[in-house]
């Protein structure tokens, strides 16, 4: 696959040199039995934690930071094993950081064709954390569906991205926020919700993934509810540059919340 689209902006800004590394944590498929995706989770290389990396982020060095996540989380993934699964590799991206998208994407396509990692087991995902240009949003998502990619709206309920944005694009996954999550056993507001979104994205042809799972009381209503994709500390927690095996429901314990 070749991009010769040009974008100026791309040439332009700081570089980012806090040395990063990426964990990985499994998406899993209750019902079938198997790991959908391994999500790249940003690490500094001295351990220190996303927060800590992402205060380094700047108007300034944002487009060379998302680059180099980017082709990180590829590169780390290849060696820890992920093109020899059938799971996805999900990567997190800044819509902000992206000018272009056929023209910001080709260090992906580079760094998937020099280490072998298929594209079609590449998913993109995004938060929007911060208030975007819709039209420039569905730009990049259209972009990346035309290129093989599949894509993630992730903690849906929490930040802009909302309803207006699924009914101009249905991505392949939504993400739903773990604040809707917590606790879903002991409150029959978050049931409701959750029981609607389950129909919902089922009706949109989008496939749910509840992520923040913690304890074997809120997997037990969520799979009641219908929900097969999960994700969460019950499972299995990021492990630094290897793929983690998920812990599956009968084997978890009663609570596994981090410490």
């Amino acid at each position: 696959m070749s991009i010769s689209i040009k974008c100026d902006a791309c040439k332009n800004g700081a570089s980012f040199d806090i040395p990063i590394t990426m964990a990985f944590q499994p998406i899993i498929d209750i019902e079938a039995g198997t790991i959908l995706a391994q999500e790249a989770l940003l690490r500094g290389k001295d351990g220190s934690g996303a927060g800590a990396i992402l205060a380094q982020v700047s108007d300034d060095n944002r487009y060379v930071f998302d680059q180099t996540c980017r082709r990180t989380a590829i590169e780390v993934a290849t060696t820890a094993g992920l093109a020899e699964t059938d799971a996805f590799l999900s990567i997190n991206f800044l819509p902000n950081a992206v000018y272009e998208p056929r023209a910001c994407i080709r260090l992906t396509l580079e760094t998937a064709k020099r280490t072998g990692f298929p594209l079609d087991r590449i998913m993109f995902e995004f938060t929007e954390a911060e208030r975007l240009d819709a039209e420039h949003l569905l730009n990049i998502l259209r972009a990346y569906r035309s290129l093989g990619f599949r894509t993630a709206i992730d903690d849906f309920g929490a930040g802009y991205a909302g309803l207006e944005l699924l009914s101009r694009f249905q991505p392949d996954i939504v993400k739903l926020d773990m604040a809707l999550v917590r606790d879903i056993e002991s409150d029959p507001i978050k049931r409701g919700i959750v029981r609607h979104m389950v129909r919902m994205l089922a009706d949109l042809g989008v496939d749910l993934v509840c992520e923040g799972i913690e304890t074997v009381a809120e997997y037990g209503v969520l799979r009641d509810l219908g929900v097969t994709l999960m994700q969460g500390y019950l499972f299995g927690r990021p492990e630094i540059e290897r793929l983690p095996a998920p812990i599956w429901p009968n084997e978890a314990p009663a609570h596994a919340a981090a410490g």
